[in-house]
């Protein structure tokens, strides 16, 4: 394999890892600040607890998050710097934004969270959580707009050959990152969603295993209690509340990401029309939509993609909003870019061994199609689950099969899935451009880069190839970490996040409101004990 080859498939790798954890950072942060909003207006025991429990996951997968992050702007530097100096007038503005402005923010108010629960006053350590959380929507908000550009160069001109910014407010309200932002958040929604479902599912099976909760001869729950610490009927509201709230925005978030998913696709089809035509395997001009295309594996040659079940009037309806546009297809647009672009890239030594080779405009479609419907089929699916999900626990608790209660679990996998799949789309159907051309703003279609160029050539494939193993078990081994730790906090339950119901009598428990002092809680010996 080549530098270029090794390089992106580090970058892919590494950056696909690390958004694992993003979206449920951003989601669960955004619904454990309504648990204890909820607390702190209600002073009710399950809310505190919800709090303490999905507080503690949050911290696990943001402190994973953290460093997973880190390696992503090395990259930058270290693999791609052909690319760095060709950005870095603008992509530079929104990632120093995000690291200095919105990430200082979050994890500064994040740590005053952790340590305040008995420093601070019940307001002000609510406050703290919620701008923290603030500050992860903004630190999403400038990566996507960074990310934005490059999908659609906007507010730049082309001065010695490399993109100057002169129109900065045009860099962050790129129509582009204006709609992916939103698009973005509803699947973090959507990930928190699927996560609280499947852990309170899970919860609520134990305690119907355990004999703790019965049903009645109408099947409604009868919540019991258990003299284990924290198997009370509180314990059995936290996991009925977090499952219906888990369901809801489940749902309310697939909507979110179908209507701004259309806004997106309807803009790609005007910015990157060979990437959404890729992704319908829409070869020839057309108005029909492709539930199910096949074609020989790895193949860029669209002639041998056979459409077998079309769907007519929808490709034009999500390309321009009625049914009977005909939607450029990939032979078509295949002219049109090499007679724009070129047919092989320049002689230049920026190539390298590439230099002179002919173009391809043409994603691999396997994955752009495949992506495509796996995004919207994963998504689909967790909010299909959470409907179900209502409707079996209508009476209260969840069946006794086993079978159900794993397969809630591993739908918590099913909106991560859409989020990749989403991602790795949207990523390689650019290709093969790093700067993909603007074809709407004069003069500015100028401005792209071929991901050829962008690799940084005094890297060699040895020294690429070594820092992908390495990163590639680092990574595998935090991932253990991850699961390990977040596996041992879901099966302790609520006594995990409040360790202190080991110790504290039931009824002093139950009496505990936000306006007490220190918050209405048990004082702890370490002030790290929430943390840990």
């Amino acid at each position: 394999m080549e530098a270029l080859d090794i390089a992106r498939w580090q970058f892919g790798i590494t950056t696909v890892y690390h958004f694992m954890m993003v979206p449920l950072t951003i989601g669960l942060g955004l619904v454990v600040a309504l648990m204890q909003t909820a607390w702190h207006r209600t002073g009710k025991q399950e809310y505190l607890r919800m709090t303490k429990f999905w507080g503690k996951l949050f911290l696990i997968n943001f402190i994973m998050g953290v460093a997973t992050g880190i390696v992503q702007e090395f990259q930058f530097g270290m693999a791609w710097s052909e690319y760095s100096r060709f950005v870095g007038d603008v992509f530079g503005a929104p990632l120093a934004l995000e690291a200095l402005l919105a990430f200082f923010v979050e994890s500064t108010f994040l740590g005053l969270w952790i340590f305040g629960w008995k420093q601070l006053k019940p307001g002000i350590h609510l406050a703290c959580l919620w701008i923290a959380v603030v500050g992860s929507v903004f630190s999403a908000y400038f990566i996507i707009v960074a990310n934005s550009w490059m999908q659609h160069p906007v507010g730049v001109e082309l001065i010695d050959g490399r993109p100057v910014m002169t129109d900065a407010w045009a860099v962050f309200t790129n129509n582009t990152a204006l709609v992916a932002v939103p698009h973005t958040l509803m699947g973090a929604l959507a990930v928190a969603g699927g996560f609280l479902l499947g852990i309170a599912w899970y919860h609520l099976w134990r305690r119907r295993r355990d004999g703790i909760d019965t049903v009645d001869a109408d099947g409604k729950v009868v919540p019991g209690e258990a003299a284990i610490p924290g198997r009370d009927r509180t314990d059995y509201t936290v996991w009925i509340k977090s499952l219906r709230i888990g369901a809801v925005v489940a749902m309310i978030s697939f909507a979110g990401t179908a209507l701004t998913g259309d806004l997106q696709g309807k803009l790609m089809f005007e910015q990157q029309p060979m990437k959404m035509a890729a992704a319908e395997a829409a070869c020839h001009d057309g108005t029909g939509f492709s539930v199910l295309s096949v074609g020989n594996l790895g193949s860029r040659n669209c002639d041998e993609i056979v459409a077998l079940i079309e769907v007519p009037g929808i490709l034009s309806f999500l390309a321009k909003g009625d049914f009977t546009t005909e939607v450029p297809g990939v032979n078509g647009l295949l002219d049109q870019y090499k007679a724009d672009y070129g047919t092989h890239l320049p002689d230049n030594p920026i190539y390298g061994e590439r230099a002179g080779q002919e173009i391809e405009y043409v994603p691999v479609m396997e994955v752009t199609y495949w992506g495509f419907r796996m995004m919207i089929g994963f998504g689909g699916l967790a909010a299909l689950a959470a409907l179900v999900a209502l409707w079996i626990t209508r009476k209260g608790t969840v069946p006794e099969s086993r079978w159900l209660m794993r397969l809630a679990v591993f739908g918590i996998l099913a909106p991560f899935g859409a989020n990749a799949a989403g991602w790795i789309f949207t990523e390689m159907g650019r290709q093969p451009f790093v700067v993909a051309p603007n074809p709407d703003l004069n003069g500015i279609d100028q401005v792209f880069m071929f991901t050829a160029a962008a690799v940084s050539p005094g890297v060699s494939a040895g020294e690429l190839l070594t820092s992908l193993i390495v990163l590639t078990a680092v990574y595998a081994l935090l991932l253990v970490v991850e699961v390990k730790l977040l596996v041992t906090y879901i099966r302790g339950g609520v006594v995990s996040g409040m360790p202190e119901l080991v110790h504290a009598p039931a009824d002093e428990n139950e009496d505990e409101t936000p306006g007490g002092k220190g918050g209405g809680q048990k004082p702890a010996d370490d002030v790290l004990s929430f943390a840990y």
